[in-house]
C-alpha cells in the first residue's frame, strides 16, 4: 500500500498544453510531503486535486534540460 503524501503547488510558471476535461500540463514549483520544493512537469486537474504522471527536477537538472533544449533545432 502506498504511503499517504501531501503536496503544495508553491508557484506556477506556465501551461505547456491543455487536454480533455480541462486538465493542463504545467511547469510548477511543488513541495512533496513537506520537502523542499522542486520543479515539476505533469498534468493537473482543473482544481489541482488530482495529477497525472510527471517528472520532478532539481534546479540543476532543470538548468541542464534548458541547456539541452537551447541546443536543439526545432
Amino acid at each position: 500500500m502506498a504511503d499517504d503524501f501531501t503536496f503544495s503547488v508553491e508557484q506556477t510558471f506556465g501551461v505547456l498544453s491543455e487536454g480533455k476535461g480541462g486538465w493542463k500540463t504545467e511547469l510548477n514549483l511543488v513541495s512533496w510531503s513537506g520537502r523542499p520544493a522542486k520543479y515539476d512537469i505533469r498534468p493537473w486537474s482543473p482544481d489541482h486535486t488530482k495529477m497525472g504522471k510527471g517528472i520532478t527536477l532539481t534546479g540543476e537538472e532543470l538548468a541542464a534540460l534548458r541547456g539541452i533544449l537551447d541546443g536543439m533545432q526545432l
